[in-house]
């Protein structure tokens, strides 16, 4: 998939994507809202001035293999509703390209009937999409550049043990 310009919302219950342009946090929190859930949970993934040991951070840049990114998301999203089968809405959206301190990398909006499930399924979908989706980041801060210092083998979503 190539990175869109903008991100759209989808018409049905699950919005996934990746973009070059500023990520629609407002709007994925709004598109997540629905008369059954009366819980809508947010993270939003910004990008710091500091990382441990590399204080002075300017900006960061996202590369993505982009082929495999949709459809991970996608497998995270699965997952989350054979998890969470009460989730409505869930949105998974990460950025591309040079990102400014203070702009959004990543968005993960859950709804669902109440907080509990909402919760646990957002907290899912970021830890998940960190662990295995292909993006990588590059960090340029006081003391030089690196990609990834802190990077770590892509794996595949996995089921719950029995």
């Amino acid at each position: 998939m190539d990175a869109a310009p903008e991100l759209t919302p989808p018409s049905g219950d699950t919005w996934l994507g990746l973009s070059a342009s500023p990520l629609p946090v407002a709007e994925a929190v709004s598109w997540a809202v629905r008369p059954d859930c009366g819980a809508v949970v947010l993270f939003s993934g910004t990008a710091r001035d500091h990382a441990p040991g590399r204080p002075g951070v300017e900006r960061l840049e996202y590369e993505a293999y982009e082929s495999q990114v949709v459809p991970r998301l996608a497998a995270i999203a699965e997952e989350a509703r054979a998890r969470w089968p009460d989730v409505g809405r869930i949105a998974l959206l990460h950025r591309t390209g040079v990102l400014a301190v203070g702009e959004c990398a990543v968005v993960v909006v859950v709804s669902a009937p109440h907080r509990e499930e909402a919760f646990a399924a957002a907290r899912f979908g970021i830890d998940t999409l960190k662990r295995t989706v292909p993006i990588w980041k590059r960090e340029t801060w006081a003391g030089g550049e690196s990609w990834g210092l802190d990077a770590q083998h892509i794996t595949d979503v996995e089921a719950p043990a029995p």
